[in-house]
């Protein structure tokens, strides 16, 4: 690994470059709308009695410029659990210098160390960067699944 990249657990003080990756991230991916979160809400989220999820930040030269947030899953076939990777973003002036390679490599370290039986996440389909860069690294996608999503009104009404 390049010696500029180092991986590091998030911290509560993190909340605020987290949140503001996340809008980085919404924007690019056309979703700004979407964002509701705040730093109290990740806070909470993550660093609260029962946090849901985990966070890594991705440094170069010892400055965070990119993160992953994940949190386990299930797999009734497996009987074990997996890694789920919600979001994975670098910023784009510290693109194509590895930092995402290596918080996805941190990942999967993560998952065989913890006995997961796999890693899974999904890419919207226009994103051919994105794509491109996970087929590198072997990743495979699902051509046959489709993930539907409850939410909002729909969520509450069920």
């Amino acid at each position: 690994m390049n010696p500029s990249i180092s991986i590091r657990p998030a911290a509560p003080d993190d909340c605020a470059f987290i949140l503001s990756l996340i809008q980085q991230l919404a924007a690019y991916e056309k979703l700004s709308q979407m964002v509701v979160a705040n730093e109290e809400m990740l806070r909470e989220s993550l660093f609260g009695a029962r946090p849901a999820a985990e966070v890594v930040l991705g440094c170069w030269n010892g400055t965070p410029v990119g993160f992953a947030l994940f949190f386990p899953t299930f797999s009734t076939f497996l009987g074990r659990p997996g890694l789920y990777l919600e979001d994975l973003f670098v910023q784009p002036e510290y693109r194509g210098r590895g930092i995402g390679k290596a918080l996805l490599a941190h990942l999967a370290k993560l998952a065989v160390e913890r006995n997961y039986g796999r890693v899974e996440w999904a890419v919207l389909n226009w994103n051919t960067p994105a794509i491109d860069f996970y087929q590198s690294v072997g990743a495979a996608p699902l051509d046959e699944w489709t993930t539907y999503r409850l939410t909002g009104a729909a969520l509450e009404e069920f």
